[in-house]
């Protein structure tokens, strides 16, 4: 009967199935924005480990594009096979810089993100449209630099946090999200963009409209511009706290749809 039982078993398997292959999930790598870090994914990162995806989440140094960018790279360069990269806000100008050229990289997923084109600065494209309130709940703090000197890091008022950053999420949550915050540099936000991976990799775009750190009018320039494939949400810019399986929901379909 044992053998009865395991005969029908496999037979019942994918791998009985001729001319059919079980799917290698592509690793999904996840890189946060500015007022954040990894632990802002961790809903995200349960829902697609749930559905067995291998997951790495970068730790954005945001101290700089382009150094910013060079890191991802050195992470994305770490990840055998296919990758879906993933970006939230700031993570969004980051992974354009990093995944330019990358043939691993098979999907953009842009998460209430940036999508800058050559010349345009994330704080550029931030104040594009009206509707953002970010600027007004930051304050500046002077810092030193390493191989750079002097810079600005900018942190949101904690008492403004939850109101601009992540209001649909709880005040119990968002107390500590407001003291852990990572600050980002101006000189970050300010500098550039020279690569552009979203005109060579196909991507998706999710829009929060009830963001008041990224217009949700400026993401949808931004998506419509790159040729995403769009969805929207009524959400906070915090989406990946607020809406962890819809965000999961949405890197499982790009994932779908470019490593199958």
């Amino acid at each position: 009967m044992a053998g009865v039982a395991t005969a029908a078993l496999v037979a019942g398997s994918a791998h009985a199935v001729p001319g059919h292959r079980p799917w290698a999930k592509p690793t999904v790598v996840l890189v946060h924005g500015a007022f954040a870090d990894s632990s802002s994914w961790n809903g995200v990162i349960k829902d697609l480990k749930r559905d067995g995806y291998p997951v790495v989440a970068a730790a954005n140094p945001l101290r700089g594009l382009h150094s910013d960018a060079e890191y991802v790279r050195s992470v994305l360069d770490s990840v055998p096979g296919p990758i879906v990269l993933a970006g939230h806000s700031y993570g969004g100008s980051v992974m354009s810089e990093a995944a330019d050229g990358d043939k691993d990289v098979k999907a953009l997923v842009y998460i209430a993100s940036f999508a800058p084109d050559t010349g345009e600065s994330t704080s550029g494209l931030a104040a594009k449209f009206p509707g953002g309130e970010l600027g007004s709940a930051l304050v500046s703090v002077p810092v030193s630099i390493p191989g750079v000197g002097t810079g600005t890091d900018l942190y949101i008022k904690q008492d403004q946090f939850r109101r601009v950053f992540a209001a649909d999420v709880p005040r119990k949550v968002t107390d500590l999200m407001a003291a852990t915050q990572r600050p980002i540099t101006s000189a970050a936000l300010d500098e550039p963009a020279t690569r552009t991976a979203w005109k060579s990799i196909r991507s998706w775009f999710m829009v929060t409209r009830q963001d008041l750190a990224i217009p949700a009018e400026s993401m949808r320039f931004m998506a419509e511009r790159a040729k995403s494939r769009t969805v929207e949400i009524n959400a906070s810019h915090a989406v990946t706290v607020s809406e962890p399986k819809a965000v999961a929901d949405l890197i499982d379909e790009a994932a779908r749809a470019t490593t199958r």
